[in-house]
C-alpha cells in the first residue's frame, strides 16, 4: 500500500501574488495535486494568486459552491447544503490523499482565518498528515493600504463578520477600540448603520481588494453601498493613530489640573440646596478637586449626554458588556478616584477624578461638560442605582439649568448580588436593602426599617456598615439582632468579593464580631427560613423559593 499523502492548507495572503511566503509558493509548485474553492461562475481568485507557482501537469481540483447567497430547497436550507457541499469536498480530497498524493488547498489571507480550509481540516486531519501555512490576512493588507498602525500599546483588535446581528455588532463596536469588520458586500448596509448607531462611523475606513491592482482606500461614510463587494473590509484603527478619531499628540497632556480646567470651562456653581455626601465619609467635608487628566489625543465631540456606569463589585469579569461599551463610546470619565482607577482610559479620553465626598458636584460638573457636548461616563462600583451616583445625577439633572441634558443609567453587578452568588442563594426569596449609614438619615429612621424588615421576616443586606472613624452604628445593630432575632439566626460576611482581599463568612447570630467589619464589609442577615447547609463539596446558604403555608 502506497504511503498517504499530506494536506496542506496554504494561505496566499490578501491578493498580491509577491505577498505569496516562499514556503506557500515551493509547495504550491511542488504538488501534484492543487485545490481551491470557487463560487459557480466557476473563476477563483485564491488560483489567480497562486498562477505564478503553478506548473504543467498538475491535477487541479475545482471545489465549486453549490451557492453563495442563493436560496435554496435542500431540506437542510443553507447550513444543510453547504455541510453536504464540504463533505463531498473532503472525500474527493480524501481520495487523492489515500493514493498517496500530497494535496495543496489554497486560500486567501490565511487558512484558518474565515477561511473555507477549515471545514476541510476538521473532516480530514484525524485522518491524514495536515499542516498548515499561515498567510497575511486580509486585515494586515487593509492595514497596509491605509498606512495607519491598526493596534499600538495595550490597545486591543476586535474582529467582527458582518454577517452577524445587528445588535451584536453595535455591542462589540461601542465596546472595542480598534475593529475589522469582514464580510461585507450585502452586509454592508448594516455594518455601516451599526458604526453609525455605536458613534465610530465617523472613525472607520473602507478597503477593498487591498494589496491588489484593483485597491480601493474611502471613508466609510464616502462609499456607495452599492458598490461593495465580498472582498472589502471596515477598519476603525486605534484612537491613538487614526486621523479621523482627532488622535494628535497634545501638549496640552503636560498642563495642570487647573489650565485643563479651563480649556473644558469650570465646574458650574453648586445650586443653592444643602450639600450632598455620599454615605461613607467620615472626614469634614473640604474644597471641591476635580483632578483632570488627558490622555494622548482630542476626543471627537458629537452630540453630549451622561451616562452613569456601574463597574461591578471589583474583578473585571463582573463589568457588563454595555457598561464596558458605554466607557469606551465616553469622551470624558467622571467619578471618585478609588473606581477610576479600576480604568484604562483611551487616547482621547479626559479623566475628572474627585474625592468621596462631593456627589452632587461631581453629578453637576458631569451634566456641564455634558452640555457642552462631551459623552460622560459617570462611574460607580457596584450597581449605580445601589447608594451610588446615579441618583445623585437624577437629582441634580431635575433642576432647570440640565432638564436638556440627555442622562442614562446603566445597571451593575451590586455588592450584595455578588456577595450572595457568593455563597449561593439568601436573596432567592423575599429581601429588602439597607444602608445604616446615619450621613444622610437619622439612626431612628434606620432603626425603624430594620425593625420592620425583621418584623416582616425578610432577608435583608447592609451596605455601609462601619469604617475607622464610624462604629457606633454597627454596634447598635448588633445590639437591634440580639434583641430581635434568635442567635442561630443566618448572617452572612462577606468583604472584597472576587477581589484579592475576599473573604467570606457564614456565620451565626451570635457569631458575628463587629469589629471584623469596615466599609467593604457587606452583611446579609437571613430571613427564620434561610439556611446554611454544611457540604463536602462546598458549603452553602440559601433561603427556600416557598414559605412554610404554602409549602
Amino acid at each position: 500500500m502506497s504511503t498517504p499523502g499530506r494536506l496542506y492548507g496554504v494561505g496566499l495572503g490578501p491578493g498580491d501574488p509577491e505577498l505569496v511566503t516562499v514556503k506557500a509558493a515551493r509547495l504550491i509548485s511542488a504538488a501534484p495535486v492543487v485545490a481551491y474553492h470557487c463560487a459557480r461562475h466557476g473563476n477563483s481568485i485564491a488560483r489567480s494568486v497562486a498562477d505564478p507557482y503553478l506548473r504543467d501537469g498538475q491535477i487541479e481540483e475545482r471545489l465549486m459552491y453549490p451557492l453563495t447567497v442563493e436560496t435554496t430547497d435542500h431540506p437542510g436550507g443553507y447550513a444543510g447544503a453547504m455541510a453536504d457541499f464540504y463533505t463531498e469536498s473532503a472525500e474527493l480530497l480524501a481520495g487523492h490523499l489515500a493514493a498517496g498524493r500530497d494535496v495543496v488547498l489554497l486560500a486567501e489571507g490565511d487558512p484558518l482565518f474565515f477561511s473555507s480550509y477549515m471545514h476541510m481540516h476538521k473532516r480530514l486531519a484525524d485522518r491524514f498528515d495536515a499542516e498548515i501555512v499561515p498567510g497575511v490576512t486580509s486585515v494586515s493588507g487593509a492595514s497596509a493600504a491605509l498606512g495607519i498602525p491598526l493596534v499600538e500599546g495595550e490597545e486591543t483588535l476586535t474582529v467582527l463578520p458582518g454577517t452577524a446581528e445587528h445588535d451584536e455588532l453595535v455591542t462589540h463596536i461601542r465596546s472595542g477600540e480598534a475593529l475589522a469588520v469582514m464580510k461585507l458586500g450585502r452586509t454592508f448596509g448594516k455594518v455601516r448603520d451599526a458604526l453609525a448607531q455605536a458613534g465610530r462611523l465617523d472613525e472607520a475606513w473602507y478597503v477593498e481588494r487591498a494589496s491588489t491592482a484593483r485597491q480601493r482606500v474611502e471613508r466609510v461614510i464616502d462609499v456607495d453601498p452599492e458598490s461593495v463587494p465580498y472582498f472589502s473590509l471596515v477598519v476603525v484603527p486605534g484612537r491613538r493613530n487614526n486621523p479621523l478619531a482627532g488622535s494628535v499628540l497634545s501638549t496640552r497632556s503636560s498642563a495642570n489640573a487647573s489650565d485643563r480646567l479651563k480649556e473644558l470651562g469650570q465646574p458650574p456653581t453648586p445650586p443653592d440646596q444643602p450639600l450632598q455626601q455620599p454615605v461613607e465619609p467620615d472626614e469634614p467635608l473640604g474644597e471641591v478637586r476635580v483632578e483632570t487628566t488627558l490622555t494622548t489625543g482630542e476626543p471627537s465631540r458629537t452630540t453630549g449626554h451622561v451616562t452613569v456606569v456601574g463597574l461591578g463589585p471589583g474583578p473585571s469579569d463582573q463589568t457588563t458588556p454595555q457598561v464596558t461599551a458605554a466607557l469606551a463610546e465616553a469622551t470624558d470619565l467622571v467619578g471618585y478616584t478609588t473606581y477610576l482607577k479600576r480604568l484604562t482610559p483611551h487616547p482621547g479620553q479626559r479623566v475628572h477624578a474627585t474625592d468621596n465626598r462631593v456627589e452632587a458636584e461631581r453629578a453637576a460638573f458631569a451634566l456641564d461638560l455634558a452640555a457642552r457636548g462631551a459623552r460622560v461616563a459617570v462611574v460607580s462600583s457596584g450597581d449605580p442605582g445601589v447608594f451610588a451616583m446615579a441618583t445623585a445625577v437624577a437629582e441634580v439633572a431635575a433642576e432647570p439649568a440640565w432638564r436638556h441634558v440627555p442622562v442614562r443609567v446603566l445597571p451593575g453587578v451590586s455588592a450584595a448580588q455578588a456577595v450572595a452568588a457568593a455563597v449561593g442563594a439568601p436573596l432567592g426569596h423575599d429581601f429588602a436593602v439597607f444602608s445604616i449609614s446615619d450621613l444622610l438619615k437619622p439612626w431612628s429612621v434606620i432603626e425603624q426599617r430594620i425593625r420592620a424588615a425583621i418584623a416582616a421576616d425578610l432577608v435583608f443586606a447592609v451596605y455601609n456598615p462601619a469604617s475607622s472613624k464610624r462604629t457606633e452604628q454597627i454596634l447598635a445593630f448588633q445590639t437591634l439582632l440580639d434583641a430581635l432575632v434568635p442567635p442561630g439566626r443566618v448572617l452572612i460576611q462577606g468583604r472584597d468579593v472576587g477581589g484579592s482581599g475576599e473573604r467570606l463568612r457564614l456565620l451565626t447570630v451570635a457569631e458575628f464580631d463587629p469589629s471584623t467589619v469596615d466599609m467593604r464589609t457587606l452583611l446579609i442577615v437571613g430571613s427564620s427560613q434561610t439556611r446554611i447547609v454544611r457540604r463536602p463539596g462546598g458549603d452553602l446558604a440559601y433561603t427556600p423559593r416557598s414559605y412554610p403555608d404554602h409549602a
